[in-house]
This record gives C-alpha cells, sequence and structure tokens, in this order.
C-alpha cells in the first residue's frame, strides 16, 4: 500500500494525535507537520480526532466509535477517529489488516465502526496484576500494543512494590492475596485512614498509577482501576472505632488473623469511601472506570452469602432472625448503594464514570443487584446466564467437564444469551462480558499460545449476541515476549473489520511474517496447536493460578509427598500457598476443603490427554522441527527471517507439551495413589503402583527436557518474575528448582503411596495441647 509523503496534524494538538501522526510518518518516511487548520492541500495527509472537526466523515454519527481513513493515489485524505487510541489502530489498518474490498474503497473514505464501545483489559497480567514483575516488560510498548489492537480503555492500579504492605504474622498467606487488584488504601488516603499506611508506600504506589495512567492518555486509552473492595483495615483502626466494625472477610485456613472491613452503611464508612473515590479522581481527573471484585482475596460485602463472609457483617443492616432470602435483599441493595456512592462521587470529576461490578459471587444477591442497576452502574462476567460460580457451558471436547464460561474454550454464546442481553439493555443495564486471549487463568503461567480462531469465533459470537460492551481477561499478557503471536491481530479484526475471514486476516499476518513462501505452513501450524489445545481439560485450580501456587514444575513428584523431609521440602512449600494443615501439602487432589481432582477425574482426564491430546501436540513439534531443518538446510540461521518465527512457535509448542505432561501426571497421581489407598486388593495396589512409577519416569523425562528448553532456547515461553519467585510466578532461578526437583523424585520415587488424612488437625509449630490431648 502506498502511504502519504506529507502528514499534517493540529496545531495546538492532542498527544496522541501527534504520537500517531508521527508513527505514520516513521512507517512512510513521510514528512510530517503540524497545521493550524485543515487544508485541502494535494499530497498532504491529515491525522486528527473527530474532535476537530477537520473532515465530514458521512454516516459517523450512527456509531460510537469509528475510524475513518481515505487515501488517495497522490498521498492526500486523512485518519480521524472518534477517541484517540484508535487512530493507532488506523495507523496499523492502512500498514495491514485491510481486505481488498476495503483497500479499493480507501481513495473515496473508508468508514470502520468500533464492533464494541467499550473494549477494556480486565485483571491486566503484567502491567496490573500478579505478573506485574516479568522479565523485560515494557509498559509503554505494552499500553502502545493495546491502542493498536483496537482497545478504548486501559488498567491502572498496579502497585509499584513486588508485594503488598500488609498486617501479617508467621505462618499465613492471606496477605498475599492483596498482591492484585488494588483497593483504594493502597494509594490514597482519608482523614479516617490516615497513618495505616506509610505515607511513602502510598505514595509510590500512586506515582506507578499516574505513571501507567499517562502512558493510557499518551496513546489514546481511557484509563480506569480493577479493585477488590470493600477492602480490610488493620485491627488497630476497629480498635479506635469500633462501631465501624463490618464484615469479617479472611479465609479459615489461609489467615491466622482476624481480617474486618468497614460497616458499608455506616454514614461514616459512606464519607470514606466517597472521598477515597473524590481523592484518587483529583490525582488522575481522566479515570473512566472502577472495576469491583468482592468477597474474594481481601474483600467482602456484609451479609452477602458467599466467599469469605458467608452472611456476617455490622449491626447496621439488618436485625436477627431474619431469613436468608431478606437478608439476600437487604445486603444486594447494600451493594448498589456501595457502587452508587462511589459513582456519585466520581461523577463530580468526571460525570460518565462507570461502576461494574463482577457478579459470580452473589448467587443469593444476584436479582436483587442486577434489580437495581442501570445508567453508569452496570455488571460484568463470561455470560449472561451466570449465577454463582457454577459458570454455564460445558467443555467442546468433555461435556462432563462443565464450567468453561470465560476461558479460552468458551468459543461460542448461547442461543438463550441474545434476548437476555437484550432485555437487560431494555431495562437500562448494559453489562461488560468478558473472554480469554492469554494463558492467564488457561494454561499459567505460559504465554504466546495461539489459538486465533477460537478467539476470533468468541469475539464475533459475541458481537453476533449484541453485546458492545467487551473485556479481555488477563490483557494481552507480555507481548514484548511474544512478537509474533496473531492474537491482537486478531483482535483488531474483530474490532474493526469484523467481516473479512478469519483465514485471509491469518493468512495476510503469517505472510508479513515469513513472506508468502512459508505462510501456508506458519498459518497451518497455528491452527495445529490449537486443534490440539483445545483437548486440553480444564483442571480445577491447576490451569489458573494453582499451576504455579501448587508448585507444579518444581516440587518432587513422588508416591509420597511427605517421605521428602521437610527441609527438604522448604526450597518449593515456602513458595507455594501452603499451610501447615492444608492438604495440597501431601495431596495433589485437594486444596483446603477443595476436592480439586477426584480419582474417577484423574483417570479419565490423564486418559484423555494420552489419547487425544499430547498425539497431536507432539505431531505438531515434530512438524515445526521438520520445518527448521528444512530451513536450516537452505541457509536460514535461527536469528534471521522466517527460521526466527517458526523457532519461537516451536519453543512455545514445546514449552506447552512439558505444560500439558506435568498437568497429565498430577491427574495420573490423584488416579493411582487414591487407587492404591483406596483399594485393599493387592493386585490392584500393584497395578496402581506400576502405573505410578511409569508417569514418574515420563516426569523425570520430561522436566529434563524443560529444563534443556528455558536454559538452551532465548525464547521466553513463560512469564518469569525479574524479582524473585512468589505463590502465582516462578523466578529466574527455575532452572536450580528443576534439578533439585529431579533429585529428590530420583531419591523418593520407591516409598509407598501415602497421604496424612489427618492434616487437618496439625497445630502450629510450637502449639503444646494439654498432656494427653493430642493422642
Amino acid at each position: 500500500m502506498t502511504f502519504p509523503t506529507h502528514i499534517t496534524y493540529p496545531d495546538p494538538a492532542d498527544k496522541t494525535e501527534i504520537q500517531a501522526a508521527s508513527l505514520l510518518a516513521r512507517l512512510g518516511k513521510a514528512q510530517l507537520q503540524p497545521s493550524a487548520q485543515s487544508t485541502d492541500t494535494t499530497g498532504t495527509f491529515k491525522v486528527a480526532l473527530a474532535a476537530r472537526n477537520w473532515v465530514e466523515v458521512p454516516d459517523a454519527a450512527a456509531h460510537a466509535g469509528w475510524i475513518w481513513l481515505r487515501l488517495t493515489a497522490d498521498g492526500s485524505g486523512e485518519l480521524i477517529a472518534s477517541q484517540g487510541s484508535y487512530l493507532f489502530t488506523g495507523v496499523h489498518l492502512l500498514e495491514q489488516g485491510l481486505g481488498p474490498d476495503q483497500s479499493g474503497k480507501l481513495a473515496d473514505g473508508l468508514l470502520l465502526p468500533a464492533t464494541f464501545d467499550i473494549h477494556r483489559p480486565l485483571h491486566d497480567a503484567c502491567l496490573t496484576q500478579y505478573w506485574r514483575s516479568a522479565r523485560g516488560f515494557d509498559d509503554e510498548a505494552y499500553v502502545r500494543a493495546l491502542a493498536e489492537a483496537g482497545f478504548t480503555h486501559c488498567e491502572v492500579n498496579a502497585l509499584q512494590a513486588h508485594f503488598p504492605y500488609e498486617e501479617s504474622i508467621q505462618a499465613e498467606f492471606y496477605p498475599q492475596f492483596y498482591n492484585y487488584c488494588a483497593g483504594f488504601n493502597h494509594f490514597i488516603d482519608t482523614e479516617l485512614t490516615r497513618g495505616l499506611w506509610p505515607a511513602h508506600y502510598l505514595e509510590a504506589n500512586l506515582n506507578r498509577l499516574k505513571h501507567i495512567a499517562a502512558l493510557a492518555k499518551r496513546y489514546g486509552l481511557k484509563p480506569g482501576v480493577l479493585m477488590f473492595e470493600p477492602r480490610s483495615l488493620p485491627e488497630k483502626f476497629f480498635t479506635k472505632y469500633p462501631t465501624l466494625r463490618g464484615a469479617r472477610i479472611d479465609h479459615p485456613f489461609r489467615s491466622r488473623l482476624p481480617r474486618y472491613c468497614l460497616a458499608q452503611d455506616h454514614p461514616v464508612t459512606k464519607r470514606h469511601y466517597a472521598e477515597c473515590m473524590e481523592n484518587l479522581m483529583t490525582e488522575v481527573p481522566e479515570l473512566d472506570y472502577l472495576s469491583i471484585w468482592s468477597n474474594d482475596s481481601g474483600a467482602g460485602f456484609e451479609h452477602t452469602g458467599s466467599l469469605y463472609v458467608g452472611r456476617n457483617g455490622g449491626p447496621y443492616m439488618i436485625r436477627e432472625w431474619r431469613d436468608h432470602a431478606a437478608i439476600a435483599e437487604v445486603a444486594g441493595k447494600s451493594v448498589v448503594d456501595y457502587m452508587a456512592n462511589l459513582q456519585q462521587a466520581a461523577a463530580k470529576t468526571n460525570p460518565d464514570f462507570k461502576v461494574s461490578l463482577r457478579l459470580e459471587p452473589f448467587k443469593g444477591e444476584h436479582e436483587h443487584i442486577v434489580n437495581g442497576l442501570g445508567g453508569n452502574l452496570t455488571w460484568e462476567g463470561p455470560s449472561m446466564l451466570v449465577k454463582g460460580y457454577e459458570l454455564p457451558y460445558p467443555h467442546p471436547k468433555y461435556p462432563e467437564n462443565f464450567g468453561v464460561a470465560g476461558t479460552i474454550f468458551h468459543s461460542w454464546m448461547d442461543e438463550t444469551e441474545a434476548p437476555a442481553l437484550a432485555k437487560s439493555k431494555a431495562a437500562g443495564t448494559n453489562p461488560i462480558l468478558s473472554y480469554a486471549a492469554t494463558g492467564l487463568y488457561n494454561h499459567e503461567p505460559l504465554i504466546g499460545l495461539p489459538f486465533p480462531r477460537m478467539l476470533h469465533a468468541k469475539l464475533k459470537a459475541l458481537a453476533d449476541t449484541g453485546v458492545d460492551r467487551a473485556s479481555c481477561m488477563g490483557g494481552l499478557a507480555h507481548n514484548s515476549a511474544t512478537p509474533y503471536w496473531p492474537h491482537p491481530t486478531v483482535i483488531r479484526a474483530a474490532q474493526f473489520t469484523p467481516d473479512r475471514p478469519v483465514d485471509e486476516v491469518l493468512r495476510e499476518y503469517a505472510t508479513s511474517l515469513v513472506g508468502a513462501e512459508h505462510a501456508a505452513e506458519l498459518d497451518q501450524a497455528w491452527q495445529d496447536i490449537e486443534e490440539a489445545l483445545v483437548w486440553q481439560p480444564l483442571v480445577g485450580l491447576y490451569c489458573a493460578f494453582g499451576f504455579c501456587w501448587q508448585r507444579t514444575w518444581d516440587r518432587p513428584f513422588v508416591p509420597d509427598i511427605e517421605a521428602v523431609p521437610a527441609e527438604d521440602r522448604r526450597y518449593y512449600e515456602k513458595h507455594g500457598c501452603f499451610q501447615h494443615n492444608n492438604p495440597s501439602i501431601n495431596d495433589l487432589g485437594r486444596d483446603v476443603l477443595f476436592d480439586l481432582i477426584t480419582r474417577e477425574q484423574g483417570q479419565k482426564m490423564s486418559s484423555d490427554m494420552d489419547t487425544a491430546l499430547l498425539p497431536r501436540l507432539r505431531k505438531t513439534i515434530a512438524t515445526l522441527d521438520a520445518k527448521l531443518e528444512s530451513l536450516h538446510a537452505a541457509g536460514q540461521s535461527d536469528c534471521n527471517g522466517a527460521c526466527k518465527v517458526f523457532r519461537d512457535l516451536r519453543d512455545r509448542a514445546r514449552g506447552y507439551l512439558h505444560w500439558v505432561i506435568a498437568l497429565r501426571n498430577v491427574c495420573s497421581w490423584c488416579a493411582e495413589v487414591y487407587g492404591y489407598l483406596e483399594s485393599d486388593d493387592d493386585a490392584e495396589r500393584n497395578a496402581c503402583v506400576q502405573r505410578l512409577q511409569q508417569s514418574i519416569d515420563l516426569d523425570l523425562e520430561n522436566t529434563e527436557g524443560l529444563l534443556d528448553l528455558i536454559e538452551n532456547s532465548s525464547t521466553e515461553i513463560m512469564v518469569v518474575s525479574a524479582v524473585g519467585n512468589h505463590t502465582y510466578l516462578y523466578g529466574e532461578d527455575l532452572p536450580d528448582l528443576l534439578r533439585r526437583r529431579l533429585e529428590l523424585t530420583r531419591k523418593y520415587r520407591d516409598h509407598a503411596p501415602r497421604i496424612d488424612r489427618n492434616i487437618l488437625w496439625r497445630p502450629v509449630a510450637g502449639t503444646a495441647w494439654p498432656k494427653g490431648w493430642a493422642d
């Protein structure tokens, strides 16, 4: 495509206009100069926001968001967009992304309406959440990539530190849950809470938030925040203000201190939250939204019947002897009042400020909350059908594997979604529906795995359902480490060229990466990986943060985990989500009181991976190996041309293979160890031991392969923390941890299967019960 040779932008200009015009000038090696007014000079290409009224765009008023492109043979024309971020999207569409029919209309002008009026990241993994210490992450390049992909918003409330500042005592895990979705009290305070958190801590976090918000503004994105609220306050606060004590929200296993939120209906509490919101808006007046997650991870609404509140709270909301239905009604209405208080406070600065609530935790209060929303108060979730954590939608390959809504396996929308959405909109509430584009909550901590056709199908299904507000769970993860990942291109296509066939979009992108000669093979490799990946079962917890917090890659894989001495286990237990009496210490299928994998599920899922997933994945890797050999034979090295793209993809497929085998072995462990312990038949027990030993052999081979991949490839197949290990992420010492795993697995593999079923009653170290009571 011919690029313009003379580019102009408004004078004075918005930073976004300057940035976009400069980017286009660099791509086309064009001259760049500001202009005080729109002119019709031949050969001049204009870049401006729609509010400038430089160009009359036909039919633009019919759409909330849009891009106008016009480019004639002499290089004149314009790029006009309804919001700043779309200018960057438009630049990239000029470079690549328009189909032949659309390119043929450029000379007359092309209006591209946005599919989603609101399109924002949610729980933005590397920018703001628990992957934010990712090695090599470039926050400005990432924010720019959001704009280029067609997003409208940017999540900005990241903690500056590796971990939050929270009161804690020995042997408790709970403060680590404050590591993500950081609440108000990690950025600002009010007169009520001043001094609870150090001023330098608040300043550092607020400066980080303001830095990301400034980047968002530079690239035309509207900043917003995702918070777990209402957050707890330290006990010394309630010692000072005992009548403000609200719901107790700590987890009975993971916490050793009781933790409470404010009584949310108290007038002082309402003023505190209103001032929190106003103070934050004063610091960052361009904030556009607040997304609230609650009733987990250090937050909770009073008297709601879900994690971790369970219908408790302060004295101001309900009286004694109310039944559950009556309590749910009052509690649900109080949640809406809380949201409205924050919205009204923010509206003093930004009248269009929006507050949304993640709805899954509120099964009993669902209807009361939904009925109270409307306008700038809304809800978010993966489906209109969601009610509680029992999410609808079966796995596409395993119908018994239910509840995949919002994951990468949720690539379609049920026929009942559209009428439910239409009814909600008619009542004044337009919800925000989420989709998954990355490994977050799907195959953590891997990045860059391609499933572009499933992703495109989901985005198209959302649009066909009538969804015009969407959120991308995990954002774009670590785009600097995944330079050939097709998903940003697919997301941009779904947002602005939705009628263009995805096969055409992917073939064009593949051609830009490896040339026409190799494009078909690259696209086929993407498709082969996707067709293998769809056969992955969704294993509870392990496919999300549980893979890291159970230390799946670095704990020894042995029949009796506690046969390994405690001191030898410390290297991984200190980083996991383990408590002294948590069954997960010695049982891969349980975490606190949750049964993650039963014997029957372990048998089926490990067998399914053996027969359906692993053969497909190994075949794809062999094909990629053969392609690399042919490229090497033709004189290409791993550092140039098509070779580096195919090598990157081969390494990601290998990384996924090692991840899947580890997942498969966890399932096998549950099947065989449980089978051994539950059987009285010697032959059956021996068979369980033999199968488990086969899995151990596979695990040793797999760990050695993973170690080789990490140490002998420059491909960043996974998010690695540049700071150190924590519960949600491995550090740069993972090779050392893998060697330790190999050593201990070989040493303790021959012990008989054993699980301490009485671990729940273990006392904290140093506890002395009355003499004889422990017996």
